[in-house]
C-alpha cells in the first residue's frame, strides 16, 4: 500500500536520492581501507586489531540485513530509509571523534546498522514505486554510485589522511547525510506492503546474538588484545546460538533465513563454492592497504592511487559478463575464472617496495576485472533457479553469507598475519607476513574450483543463455 506519491518528483530525482544514500555508504566502506596505518598509529594499536572496525561493519550488515524489508513493511519504507540516514549519519561522527579502538568499532557497528537498513529499504522503494517501463533507467542511475564510490573512495581517503587527518574521511558523510534527510523527506514516498509477514522474532535474536558473539569472538581470539578466555567465553556461547537458531530455522513458518533454500543445487553451489572466494576476497581491502603502508613505507595518498585499480578493473567487466556467460556457461567460467582470480591475488605476494608502479596497477587492474566476473556469475547462478515467491527470502539469505563471508576473510587475513610474525618471534609487521598471508587466501580462493565441477554443464542455462553440447 502507498500512503503517498512522489507528487512533482521525477523518476530520476527519487533514484538520485536513493543513490546519494548508497553512494554514501560504497564511498565510506572503502576511504576507511586506505587510513587504516593512521587510524592504528593515532590511537595508539597494532594495526592488525583494527580488523575489529572492518568485522564490525560487515557483522552489524549480517545481522539487520534480513529484517529490512519486514521493517519496512511495518514502519513504512520513508520512515526507516529516514531513519538509516540518521542513525548512518550519526555514526559518522562517532567514528570521526572516536577517542579509541572500542569507540571507534562500536560506531562502526552503529554504521552497518544503518547500512543494512539504508541500501535493501531504498532498493525496494524504487521496486514499488517506479514504473516498470521505467525501471532499466532507474536501475542505471542506480549502478553509478555502486560503481563509481570504489574508484573515488581509496584516493580520496589517501588524499585527506595524508594531507589533513583520518577523521576528515567520516565527517565526509555528515553534509551527505544532512542532504539526503531532507531530500528523502521531500521527495521519497511513504510505501507499506499490503500483508507484512510476522516477524521471525525468535530466529532474529538467536541469529544476531550467536553470528556477534561468535564472530567477535573469533576475532578477538585471533589477535593480541589481552582477552583469550573472553574471546572463547563469547565463542563458546555464540555457536550453541547458531546452532539453536539453525534447528529453529526448520521448524518457523517464516524464518529469518530460509534453509530449505539449500535443496536448490545451483543456490548451494554457489553459496558454499562463494563463502570460500568472498572470504578470500574480502581479506585483500585489509592485507593491500597495510601491506603498502607498512610493508612497502607508501603514503595513504601512494597507497589510495594504486588499490583504486581493481575498482577500474570491475568496471570494465560488467561490458563483458554476459557474453562470456552465454558462450562458455556458469561451469566453465566459475571453473576457471577461479583458477585465474586466486593466481592473481597470489601475485600480489611477489610484489616488493621496488616493484614498479605501473606493474602492481596492472595487476590489480586485472585483478578486479576477473575478481567482478566470478562475483557476477556467482550471484546469478544462486538466482538462476530461485522462484518469484523465493525471492525475497534468497536475497536476505545471499546478503547476510556474502557479508559473513567478508567478516571472516578480514578475520582470517589478521590471523594470518598474526601467526606469521608471532612464528618468527615479532611484534612488528614486516613484507614477509603480507607475503605469506597472500599466498594462504590465494590457496583459499583455488579451493571453490573444486565446487564447480558439480554443477552441470548447462546450470543455470536459462540465466546465461548458454546451451551445452550433448553427445
Amino acid at each position: 500500500m502507498t500512503t503517498g506519491t512522489t507528487g512533482a518528483a521525477s523518476t530520476r530525482t527519487l533514484t538520485l536520492v536513493i543513490a546519494s544514500a548508497l553512494f554514501m555508504e560504497s564511498l565510506d566502506s572503502t576511504v576507511i581501507a586506505t587510513s587504516l596505518a593512521a587510524i592504528a598509529a593515532d590511537l595508539a594499536v597494532d594495526p592488525v586489531t583494527l580488523k575489529l572496525a572492518f568485522t564490525a561493519y560487515y557483522l552489524a550488515l549480517a545481522v539487520f540485513i534480513p529484517i529490512s524489508g519486514w521493517s519496512a513493511d511495518r514502519y513504512g519504507a520513508k520512515t526507516v530509509f529516514r531513519a538509516a540516514i540518521v542513525v548512518f549519519t550519526l555514526s559518522s561522527v562517532g567514528c570521526a571523534l572516536a577517542w579509541d579502538l572500542t569507540s571507534l568499532v562500536a560506531s562502526r557497528f552503529l554504521q552497518g546498522m544503518g547500512g543494512a537498513m539504508m541500501i535493501p529499504v531504498g532498493r525496494l522503494i524504487l521496486l514499488r514505486v517506479i514504473p516498470k517501463r521505467e525501471m532499466v533507467s532507474a536501475m542505471a542511475w542506480m549502478s553509478i554510485p555502486a560503481l563509481m564510490a570504489p574508484i573515488m573512495g581509496p584516493p580520496v581517503g589517501g588524499y585527506i589522511t595524508t594531507f589533513h587527518h583520518w577523521r576528515g574521511i567520516f565527517w565526509l558523510n555528515v553534509p551527505v547525510g544532512i542532504l539526503g534527510i531532507v531530500m528523502a523527506t521531500l521527495v521519497v514516498p511513504q510505501v507499506r506492503g499490503e500483508h507484512p509477514a510476522p516477524l521471525d522474532l525468535k530466529g532474529f535474536v538467536l541469529t544476531g546474538f550467536g553470528l556477534s558473539l561468535a564472530v567477535f569472538g573469533f576475532t578477538l581470539a585471533s589477535g593480541r588484545l589481552g582477552t583469550p578466555a573472553l574471546a572463547w567465553s563469547m565463542v563458546a556461547v555464540g555457536l550453541p546460538l547458531l546452532a539453536l537458531s539453525l534447528l529453529h530455522a526448520r521448524r518457523a513458518p517464516p524464518p529469518i533465513l530460509d534453509l530449505s533454500l539449500l535443496r536448490i543445487a545451483t543456490f548451494r553451489v554457489s553459496m558454499v563454492a562463494g563463502v570460500l572466494f568472498r572470504l578470500s576476497v574480502g581479506a585483500v581491502p585489509f592485507l593491500l592497504p597495510l601491506m603498502l603502508q607498512v610493508g612497502f613505507g607508501l603514503s595513504p595518498f601512494e597507497s589510495g592511487s594504486l588499490t583504486f585499480a581493481s575498482a577500474i578493473g570491475a568496471l570494465t567487466m560488467k561490458l563483458t559478463a554476459a557474453p562470456i556467460l552465454r558462450r562458455y556457461g556458469f561451469r566453465t567460467v566459475l571453473m576457471v575464472n577461479a583458477v585465474v582470480s586466486s593466481a592473481l591475488l597470489a601475485a600480489s605476494a611477489l610484489f616488493t617496495s621496488a616493484t614498479p608502479h605501473a606493474v602492481i596497477v596492472t595487476v590489480l587492474l586485472t585483478a578486479g576485472f576477473f575478481r567482478s566476473l566470478q562475483f557476477t556469475s556467482l550471484n546469478a547462478l544462486g538466482y538462476s533457479d530461485i522462484e518469484s515467491p523465493q525471492m525475497s527470502r534468497a536475497t536476505s539469505f545471499v546478503a547476510v553469507v556474502q557479508q559473513l563471508s567478508l567478516s571472516s576473510g578480514v578475520a582470517v587475513a589478521a590471523m594470518l598475519l598474526e601467526a606469521s610474525r608471532a612464528a618468527e618471534g615479532r611484534t612488528a609487521l614486516v613484507t614477509d607476513d603480507f607475503h605469506r598471508a597472500f599466498m594462504a587466501i590465494g590457496l583459499i580462493a583455488v579451493a571453490s574450483a573444486l565446487m564447480f565441477l558439480r554443477l552441470a554443464p548447462d546450470a543455470g542455462a536459462e540465466v546465461s543463455g548458454h546451451r551445452a553440447r550433448r553427445g
